[in-house]
């Protein structure tokens, strides 16, 4: 399962407006700053920074396009440059917006003044600025460029990009290829740049800056204010998330076990490690973050023949626009417009022969208004049917958006970016495939069976939708050091999911620069709150379209009255606190995991009968708890 991001990137060109205190004479901003501020100051110097902000962003996005669509040294140096001058107009507006502090405002400036904070990073030293933009322009770079170039076995002297080595570990069976392929793409992690410095190091450094801009800003250290963007304090927030994992713990430590012992039984006893921990290579996906690729080996024995979704877009010949047009559709029959003309022209669909690209899968919105834009090397299969649909859910959130103030585009917080196409996604059931003409009947299937698929993607992603964060807030704070990078990130995969490499690693690895947002500096714990919260609206999108059946049967394709709720949320953007925003869709203000747990209720049952009569005990052994809560 491939998880998108939601670009509306923070980097420019070139300073196109100044901001507030240069569009001052320099006697008359002098004269400002001695005498205390004012409301009537504050909203002036919040009007200058948002229209210098959007002026910015939308030369940023546009540059960011082209790094990622066009991946050469000249545009990862473009990047940098374009990044330096962002950070360069945060740092300015960093130091001008102090002079607001303890100012009493008005609720809707206040809101805009707490935001506005949390998306400067400030570095003072122009050497800084020039560094950070160029370590993290590199790290990006080293990712999209990366190949697995496998040493023995059968795919012996080839060098698989991405897309390549999740098509492998999906379908091969042979656990010494799993193991090759697994390695040979970790080794993406131990990259050099061309004056032959390594990912690792690189990373190291750029930690070192992003912590120093945080603190410039006022924040303990990154982790910090990542952990300040969800209207809590950064600690109660921490504990949130760990309140919400332990609701869903236990159905995925049941999962675990019954997975544990249908690979012991295909594999043998080299499936799983004395303690209980499953091979990392054999759960069908590059980082086991989502194991449905598997399914064929877990499916019950007596399970209906069901249908094959990779084998009917086939069969159909729907080719990758077409399976864009399907997304479309689905949001267009709860009422919302058609994506504009540009979005045809302008998207990336398809992966050129002819240059690389960063094929992970992200939706853009360039000028915060209609340019509206999918990146994405689809592949004709059931997986990416799935993550088209995700990936526009961010696109019609931007859209519905789009008239706030430019602080207040973004989603109520950045997991509720994720939730929107996962909860379209939830809806693409046999009864929405018939509807759409995928399928002629609806084949003969058992709950069973479509449960345990979904679990297999929704239930096995959360405890990695929690780890990567997990290790990079410790990163951040230095309770992880340099030097136990890479033994850390293995103590919270076997925390966590229960998990083991196939080979040993050592701190000569860098096993986090083998996925995506690690090198690419994108916050993670998005993706566990997402994994949640689509459950929490899918639920209250089929009260509102009046279904009353298990709540795993329900689409709501083609309900225009739970669409046009739907876009009350969405178009709320960030202009209220989170719980407001879930309020309005779904009466409750609190992140839950108990509308994921009715949803799957039928298989948690069938799970637990399934592990005792195999007498296999949820949970493993690991050496203890590596690592407390994030530090306050």
């Amino acid at each position: 399962m491939r998880k998108a991001i939601c670009c509306t990137a923070l980097i420019t060109l070139v300073f196109a407006l100044p901001t507030w205190s240069q569009t001052q004479p320099k006697a008359a901003a002098g004269a400002a700053k001695t005498r205390k501020a004012t409301v009537a100051d504050a909203e002036k110097f919040m009007a200058q920074s948002e229209a210098v902000l959007e002026d910015l962003n939308i030369k940023a996005s546009r540059a960011a396009w082209v790094q990622a669509n066009f991946i050469t040294d000249d545009t990862e140096a473009l990047a940098a440059d374009v990044n330096e001058k962002l950070i360069e107009a945060g740092t300015k507006i960093a130091q001008d917006i102090k002079r607001y502090d303890g100012l009493t405002m008005p609720p809707v400036l206040a809101r805009k003044f707490k935001l506005l904070k949390l998306q400067l990073f400030s570095l003072s030293d122009p050497n800084d600025r020039a560094t950070v933009t160029k370590l993290g322009a590199g790290l990006e770079g080293s990712y999209g460029k990366g190949k697995a170039c496998v040493k023995e076995g059968k795919q012996s002297g080839q060098c698989l990009p991405i897309g390549e080595v999740e098509k492998v570990l999906a379908s091969s069976r042979d656990p010494e290829e799993m193991k090759q392929v697994w390695t040979a793409w970790h080794e993406v992690g131990m990259a050099k740049d061309t004056s032959g410095v390594t990912m690792r190091d690189r990373y190291t450094k750029f930690i070192a800056l992003q912590n120093k801009g945080a603190r410039e800003l006022g924040y303990k250290d990154m982790g910090a204010m990542w952990r300040s963007n969800y209207d809590l304090p950064p600690d109660q927030f921490a504990a949130e998330v760990e309140r919400i994992w332990n609701q869903v713990r236990p159905f995925y430590e049941s999962l675990h076990a019954y997975t544990r012992t249908q690979l012991t039984k295909k594999y043998g006893s080299d499936a799983v490690t004395k303690d209980g921990l499953i091979r990392a290579d054999l759960l069908g996906n590059p980082w086991a973050q989502a194991w449905g690729n598997i399914f064929p080996l877990l499916a019950p024995p007596t399970t209906a023949k069901g249908y094959d979704l990779t084998e009917i877009l086939k069969e159909k010949k729907v080719d990758e626009l077409g399976m864009v047009h399907y997304g479309e559709n689905f949001f267009k029959s709860l009422g919302f417009e058609p994506l504009p003309q540009t979005f045809w022209e302008r998207s990336l669909f398809i992966k050129p022969r002819d240059r690389e690209v960063v094929c992970h899968a992200s939706a853009w919105s360039i000028d915060f208004k209609e340019d509206l834009r999918l990146k994405m090397c689809i592949l004709i299969r059931d997986e990416d049917f799935v993550t088209v649909h995700h990936e526009l859910g961010h696109n019609f959130y931007q859209r519905a958006y789009n008239k706030q103030p430019f602080l207040f585009q973004s989603g109520a917080n950045d997991g509720f970016h994720e939730a929107i196409g996962d909860t379209v996604a939830l809806s693409i059931t046999p009864e929405y495939l018939k509807q759409v003409n995928l399928l002629e009947t609806i084949p003969p299937t058992d709950d069973t069976s479509l449960l345990l698929r979904q679990a297999l993607d929704k239930i096995a992603f959360l405890p990695f939708g929690l780890l990567i964060d997990q290790w990079r807030w410790k990163v951040f704070s230095g309770e992880i050091s340099p030097a136990d990078y890479n033994k850390t990130w293995w103590q919270l995969r076997e925390k966590y999911q229960g998990i083991a490499p196939p080979v040993v690693r050592t701190e000569n690895d860098f096993d986090p620069g083998a996925k995506y947002h690690v090198p690419a500096n994108v916050p993670y714990t998005r993706y566990f709150l997402a994994a949640v919260l689509q459950f929490q609206f899918y639920r209250a999108m089929c009260r509102e379209a009046g279904y009353t059946g298990p709540l795993h049967k329900c689409s709501f394709y083609g309900n225009k009255q739970a669409g046009a709720k739907f876009a009350k949320m969405l178009e709320m953007g960030q202009s209220r606190p989170w719980p407001e925003a879930l309020k309005a869709l779904t009466g409750e203000d609190k992140m839950d995991g108990t509308a994921m747990m009715e949803y799957f209720a039928p298989l948690k049952k069938w799970l637990d009968e399934q592990n005792a009569a195999a007498n296999a005990k949820p949970g493993w052994t690991t050496p203890g708890d590596p690592l407390a809560a994030p530090s306050k």
